[in-house]
């Protein structure tokens, strides 16, 4: 049964909340003791809460679950957890982390209640309703990015980082919905009612738009973001967005990926070659220029 719970808490999406440490980095404290392990400790809680939202997802959607190829073998559906275990857990994340959370900064436990909050609406309706189902999870990835605002001293925190985030999420999460056509076809209603008001040339339209519009947003914070060099370095690092995008792209279109984007992200060696060498330039430009 631990096993079990383990993996409804999906581990592998935690890698999504890395982003709650943008704030600690491209305001230069990465290396300051005190609010690394703040936003580490943020991390944790974050991964925790969202946990506790994939639970009550996966309980409300058992039944349609139980129709789809992949996710009839999670732990609720195959019978494996019993429900009532699950919401069980679910709710003593729930209390475990507000609390503490708390004890950080109110700010950040009022993001995480406000992020709980929002997605338990998702969970209960917006997910059905298209193109809002989108924007509400690229709004929780600008709140895992505000979230670590509120957990350090910022002193030059751009907010650029906040559009190029929230772009940056639709853009993976319309390709992700592409996937899901493209698995499904003609029974994607049956597994996730909302993807009846999606097509296929919709969405690559929504992609075509996000993708450039991502691209541009990040070129602008390159040279225009106020704790960056002056002379302008921080462009080098545009080639590398520039691939990702197009790798994701690539894989969505050509390679007819399934999965989500955490576990592309996971599982493809080209797109982590590029996000380890843009992170390297990154670090270079912030740190040693």
């Amino acid at each position: 049964m631990l096993k079990a719970i383990l993996k409804i808490m999906r581990p592998r999406q935690w890698v999504k909340n890395v982003i709650v440490f943008f704030a600690l980095v491209f305001d230069k404290q990465l290396f300051q003791l005190e609010p690394a392990l703040r936003t580490l400790a943020g991390f944790a809680l974050f991964s925790l809460i969202s946990s506790a939202v994939y639970i009550f997802n996966d309980i409300a959607d058992i039944e349609a679950d139980r129709q789809h190829p992949k996710k009839k073998l999670r732990p609720l559906p195959s019978g494996e957890l019993p429900v009532n275990v699950a919401r069980g857990f679910g709710v003593f994340l729930v209390l475990f982390v507000l609390p503490t959370a708390y004890s950080l900064t109110p700010a950040f436990a009022a993001v995480l209640a406000i992020y709980f909050g929002m997605m338990l609406a998702y969970t209960s309706r917006l997910k059905h309703i298209p193109i809002l189902d989108v924007m509400i999870l690229a709004t929780g990835f600008v709140l895992r990015v505000h979230s670590g605002v509120t957990l350090i001293a910022v002193e030059r925190f751009s907010p650029w980082l906040y559009v190029i985030t929230t772009l940056g999420a639709l853009y993976l999460g319309f390709g992700k919905r592409r996937a899901e056509l493209t698995l499904l076809e003609d029974g994607a209603k049956s597994h996730r009612r909302v993807l009846d008001g999606y097509t296929i040339p919709l969405l690559d339209q929504f992609i075509t738009i996000v993708s450039g519009t991502t691209i541009l947003a990040y070129s602008l914070y390159t040279f225009t973001a106020p704790n960056l060099p002056d002379n302008h370095t921080m462009m080098l690092t545009i080639p590398f967005v520039i691939y990702a995008i197009f790798r994701y792209l690539y894989l969505v279109q050509v390679s007819h990926i399934t999965g989500s984007p955490e576990e592309v992200v996971l599982t493809d060696r080209p797109l982590q070659i590029a996000i380890i060498l843009w992170g390297i330039v990154a670090m270079a430009v912030f740190y040693l220029s």
